[in-house]
């Protein structure tokens, strides 16, 4: 009997296996165990999955593919029937399969299972179900879904649309494994899907959340998920090692924690810089300046924050003596318009411990000589993160948010290389990438995030974790930031978070961890 794990924010750090290492740690579970006991292993697991999620679920609706992923489904369907269960396999493709797939199919007809070939213009299985289990394709899908393929994913569509669960094995049909993008028109929008042997990057990324919904795993009995081969990626949650609090000694003062300084906010964009500052003093850094720069920074430098008095407005910073510089940590871009390029060279030449923000991503996407800059950067000894949403990673990297999108992990790690610095790629499943290091995927947030100035608020909590960091790597500062930024949101309620009150969520959490 497989045991079943929800994978969920709460967890610590878990390795991600694409297609090629899963295939392969699959080939060699197979030549140590007797055949078909990875597939009966499997429908065990997907049986009681099905039955914990749908205890009163009256019929039980199996889409069956014509490979392994198919096998699983029929193998549930046969535990399902012998629990008493009212289940019945729909067959899509050939009527034989081959290998273990066969075995199942062999086995289910033995045990009297209801077994009836997808007819797309009848109701298969005895009227609508109450549960519906996707096992058509798996991590078998290599190109768009069409014929018969196809009109069976949108049947369960049109199924899970009156009222049906969706239960998917492995990983929703249609959705890539590796990417996290459905491969053409027709995907499967599953309410959970529990993933065998391994965890899959693109469950937990791009549009994976949304089509594979609450994720479990069944190891099938096979090790831990580490093995021989190596992680594709990381899935990091909020009991990462990454998040363990630093404790303050009774001795320590506010110079122990750092400087901050937020260099941004353009005309009519200034509420980005505070909300970055007020994210970075709650972050725990010992003093918050602020700069506002282009028309009308001198002004904003006499004014006051009337919520957080603490920080502190001074126009020109950026222009300031190397030491000051040097003792500072930079937060840099946020709301800063086209005013920001001004203060861009002299940031990156100078700052330790610089975070690159909206429009200051922009002009370095713009300037190749900005570009250069930052990447010279590395090799002189200074720490940077960049903290794209996708438009600006495509703008950083000559492409579309759309290749982007199509692969994560790849643009992050790519854009890490390229600028020799700490990556976040923001978004569903937000990547954070360096150089010679595994990327991690972070497992918390939630849509409520979708809502302007959030970003500005990571990268000020960023900047404020970096500046109080004693000893820790840029990566694993962003590594924390971000998880904590995402569980800040949790667990999403309807409608949008309000920036501001992501700060003070923010340090409520830091407060009591």
């Amino acid at each position: 009997m497989s045991a079943i794990a929800r994978i969920d924010s709460a967890i610590g750090r878990l390795p991600l296996h694409g297609i090629a290492e899963t295939r392969a740690r699959e080939a060699a579970a197979l030549a140590t165990v007797p055949a078909f006991t990875l597939m009966a292993r499997a429908g065990d697991a997907v049986a009681r999955l099905a039955l914990a999620l749908a205890p009163h679920a009256r019929r039980i609706l199996v889409f069956a593919g014509p490979g392994n992923n198919g096998g699983d489904g029929i193998a549930a369907t046969t535990r399902l029937t012998g629990f008493g269960k009212r289940a019945a396999v729909v067959l899509v493709g050939a009527a034989d399969r081959p290998g273990d797939a066969g075995e199942a199919l062999a086995r289910a007809r033995a045990a009297g299972v209801d077994i009836r070939s997808f007819d797309d213009a009848d109701e298969p299985g005895g009227g609508a179900p109450d549960l519906v289990i996707d096992a058509l394709l798996g991590i078998g899908a290599a190109r768009a879904a069409e014929g018969a393929m196809a009109a069976a994913i949108e049947r369960i569509t049109a199924l899970a649309g009156r009222g049906a669960r969706v239960l998917a094995i492995d990983v929703p049909s249609g959705l890539d494994a590796d990417r996290g993008q459905p491969i053409g028109p027709h995907c499967v929008v599953a309410a959970d899907t529990l993933t065998l042997l391994t965890l899959k990057p693109g469950l937990f990324t791009a549009s994976g959340r949304d089509h594979a919904g609450r994720v479990w795993l069944a190891r099938l009995g096979i090790g831990d998920g580490e093995g021989d081969a190596p992680a594709a990626a990381w899935l990091v949650g909020r009991a990462d090692p990454s998040c363990a609090p630093a404790a303050r000694r009774h001795a320590q003062h506010k110079g122990s924690f750092g400087d901050v300084a937020v260099v941004g906010g353009a005309a009519g964009m200034a509420g980005a810089a505070w909300l970055a500052a007020r994210a970075a003093h709650a972050a725990g850094a010992g003093r918050v300046f602020v700069d506002i720069v282009g028309e009308g920074g001198a002004a904003a430098a006499a004014a006051l924050d009337p919520c957080r008095p603490e920080l502190m407005f001074r126009h020109g910073w950026w222009r300031d003596a190397a030491e000051a510089l040097a003792s500072t940590t930079v937060v840099c871009g946020c709301g800063g318009g086209g005013a920001i390029r001004a203060a861009l060279p002299r940031l990156l030449s100078a700052a330790p411990r610089l975070v690159i923000d909206a429009d200051a991503l922009n002009a370095i996407a713009g300037d190749t000589a900005l570009a250069a800059l930052t990447t010279a950067r590395a090799g002189r000894g200074l720490a940077t993160i960049l903290t794209p949403h996708p438009l600006e990673a495509a703008r950083l990297l000559g492409s579309t948010t759309g290749e982007v999108q199509g692969d994560r992990v790849g643009a992050a790690h790519e854009l890490a290389a390229r600028y020799r610095a700490v990556v976040v790629v923001k978004g569903s499943g937000t990547v954070i990438a360096a150089v010679a290091e595994t990327p991690r995927i972070n497992a918390t947030g939630s849509a409520a995030l979708a809502s302007a100035g959030t970003g500005d608020v990571l990268a000020g909590w960023i900047g404020g974790r970096w500046a109080g960091a004693s000893g820790g790597s840029a990566f694993d500062v962003a590594t924390r930031a971000v998880i904590e930024h995402g569980a800040a949101a949790e667990p999403e309620a309807p409608g949008a978070i309000r920036a501001g009150d992501l700060i003070e969520a923010l340090y409520r959490h830091s407060r009591s961890a």
